[in-house]
């Protein structure tokens, strides 16, 4: 009995052949025009989503700890610039009563936007699956605004689980007949919540966008891949930005959305590509047969 399939044999003995493979048809589906469209909508629906989600989950949560959850990972996003992201949110939830609607609204008509190109992108990169039926018109309608609650939720429990890793920090734990101060501990331990809570959202993406039944173990794969391609790219992007860019210099007043925008557009890209990953692998399984 063999430990490992023939594809994933494959995938070790030849892996440029698979990793060219990919790139080629990714750049055949147009993942890059698609990624920047995704980023386009996705900098729009950015601060009116997280500015809602903070004025709801404050009503939960507190909102100085909600707000220093949400520094530590939308630096994940956009590196470098999440203090200045937050600093625009800040102004909305100082309004927040008044203008409620305005951001329910404008969250909800891109959010729907960025989705839905998301979907296309997915059934384009998919396309090789032929899926004759299609997706009932209400789940379709619903399934961006469902995701776009999923991501509050997701916010709401790594906050409470942040909150918790701080608590724990401060304690100590008694082994050996010595103390252990457990106050190290915190950094670890956040890192290791936001590659645990990337891989899981997007492992539920790469199930729940495809039309058609992705595996979970394909689409685990992928996330995987992506989390540890991006983690690579967004410490090089922090040193970048503050080091050797002169971003502020050329766009000036700009700088932030112009820099935002394009942490976006690399995400969506990597997202993509994530997903041509789990497509050229089903369909190397299809072809060896395993």
């Amino acid at each position: 009995m063999h430990l490992l399939s023939k594809t994933d044999q494959q995938l070790i003995f030849h892996p440029l052949d698979f990793t060219l493979t990919v790139l080629r048809n990714f750049s055949r589906n147009q993942g890059l025009l698609l990624a920047g469209a995704v980023a386009y909508y996705g900098l729009l629906s950015l601060l009116p989503m997280i500015s809602l989600s903070v004025l709801v989950l404050s009503h939960w949560v507190d909102q100085a700890e909600l707000l220093a959850t949400l520094q530590r990972y939308l630096e994940w996003l956009v590196p470098s610039q999440a203090a200045a992201v937050l600093s625009d949110v800040s102004g909305f939830i100082d309004n927040g009563v008044s203008i409620g609607v305005v951001l329910l609204g404008t969250m909800l008509f891109f959010s729907s936007l960025t989705f839905s190109i998301l979907q296309k992108a997915m059934a384009q990169i998919f396309a090789h699956r032929h899926v004759s039926k299609k997706r009932h018109a209400v789940i379709v309608a619903l399934l961006p605004y469902s995701l776009v609650l999923l991501v509050g939720v997701a916010l709401f429990g790594i906050t409470v689980l942040s909150v918790t890793i701080l608590g724990v920090a401060q304690e100590s734990l008694h082994l050996f007949g010595s103390d252990w101060s457990l106050r190290g501990w915190s950094g670890p331990a956040f890192y290791a919540l936001g590659l645990a809570s990337e891989v899981l959202i997007l492992t539920f993406f790469y199930i729940v966008l495809p039309v058609g039944r992705t595996r979970v173990r394909h689409a685990l794969l992928g996330a995987v891949v992506i989390t540890l391609i991006w983690d690579v790219i967004r410490h090089v992007l922090v040193w970048y930005f503050t080091t050797l860019s002169k971003a502020s210099v050329v766009y000036d007043s700009l700088t932030t959305a112009v820099v935002v925008l394009f942490s976006i557009e690399l995400a969506a890209t990597l997202l993509l590509l994530g997903a041509q990953v789990i497509s050229e692998y089903e369909q190397l399984e299809w072809t060896l047969g395993s």
